[in-house]
C-alpha cells in the first residue's frame, strides 16, 4: 500500500519521463574528458555559439547529461557544492568501476554493499561533482 503522502494528488502533480541535469564546467575540455574518456558517456551533440563549442550532451544508455562552459560572466563560482549525481548502470557496477580505472579515472571510494541496499562506488568531476555508480540489489 502506498502511503497517503506518496499517493497522487487530484488534479495530478508534475510526472516525468527523465531529468538532464546541465553541468557547468570550468574546463569544458577537462570536463569533456572525465566524462567520455573515463567514465565512459558518448557525445551526442555538440553545441556551438557563435563558432566557439559552449557544450555538450552526452549520453549513456538512455540517459542524458549537459557540459556547458561556464563563461565567468557570474564571476568565480563554487562548483560541486550541493549535489550529488546518482547514476544506475546496466552492467554489474565493479566492472563499471575496473573500466573507469583501466581508462585512467580515479575513484573516491571502491565499490560495496551499502546500507541502503545498492552496491555502489563514488567519482569525482574535475569541478568537484559527486557521482555515484551504483546497482541496486
Amino acid at each position: 500500500m502506498i502511503a497517503p503522502e506518496h499517493q497522487r494528488h487530484r488534479p495530478a502533480t508534475l510526472r516525468l519521463k527523465g531529468i538532464v541535469p546541465a553541468i557547468t564546467a570550468s574546463d569544458l575540455t577537462a570536463s569533456l574528458f572525465f566524462y567520455r574518456d573515463q567514465v565512459g558517456f558518448h557525445t551526442e551533440e555538440t553545441h556551438e555559439w557563435e563558432g566557439r563549442i559552449m557544450g555538450y550532451t552526452l549520453v549513456a544508455g538512455t540517459q542524458r547529461i549537459l557540459l556547458n562552459q561556464d563563461d565567468g560572466a557570474k564571476g568565480k563560482r563554487v562548483k560541486g557544492l550541493g549535489l550529488r549525481l546518482y547514476l544506475e548502470a546496466s552492467q554489474p557496477v565493479d566492472q563499471v568501476a575496473e573500466d573507469i580505472k583501466a581508462r585512467g579515472g580515479t575513484l573516491d571510494s571502491e565499490p560495496e554493499d551499502t546500507p541502503w541496499g545498492a552496491r555502489a562506488f563514488s567519482l569525482t568531476d574535475p569541478d568537484g561533482f559527486k557521482l555515484t555508480i551504483l546497482n541496486w540489489k
